[in-house]
């Protein structure tokens, strides 16, 4: 792993040396880099994985045309870990349950990550209609 652009999204560069890719994670949606948890998700993904061999397993790609994928560090499903420590949603689709509703629920319990203040927090995608997009950061990185 290269580099973490924001809590569920990162580039991997394949150990044959090719390019570096830009991967979304699968199944959750972490905070706006400028929403409550923002930073922290995007510092958690990167503290665990800056610099670590992962495993890529891609799935399809979203509307918006990006590279959705499940990844493994040291067999643990980081999508599951991220939504277990509170730094993202499960994301459900069409009604049907999301990968990670359970460990969803288990955050909530536990009152972590952007589950830990007292009103219910705006969903990434309920943010983005109330308020914009967050100005994109300068990436160094073209995608």
């Amino acid at each position: 792993m290269t580099h973490v652009s924001d809590g569920d999204t990162l580039w991997v560069q394949p150990l044959n040396g090719a390019q570096a890719q830009k991967i979304r994670l699968e199944g959750l949606d972490a905070p706006e880099l400028c929403q409550h948890g923002g930073e922290e998700a995007r510092a958690a993904l990167q503290g665990l994985l800056r610099g670590h061999v992962v495993q890529v397993q891609s799935l399809n790609r979203d509307t918006y045309g990006r590279r959705l994928a499940r990844i493994q560090w040291q067999g643990q499903d980081v999508g599951h870990w991220l939504v277990l420590q509170g730094h993202a949603w499960s994301s459900s689709f069409q009604g049907r349950a999301g990968r990670y509703d359970e460990a969803q629920q288990q955050a909530q319990a536990q009152r972590r990550g952007v589950f830990s203040r007292a009103a219910t927090p705006l969903t990434p995608r309920q943010f983005r209609k109330l308020h914009g997009a967050c100005p994109l950061p300068q990436t160094g990185h073209a995608g």
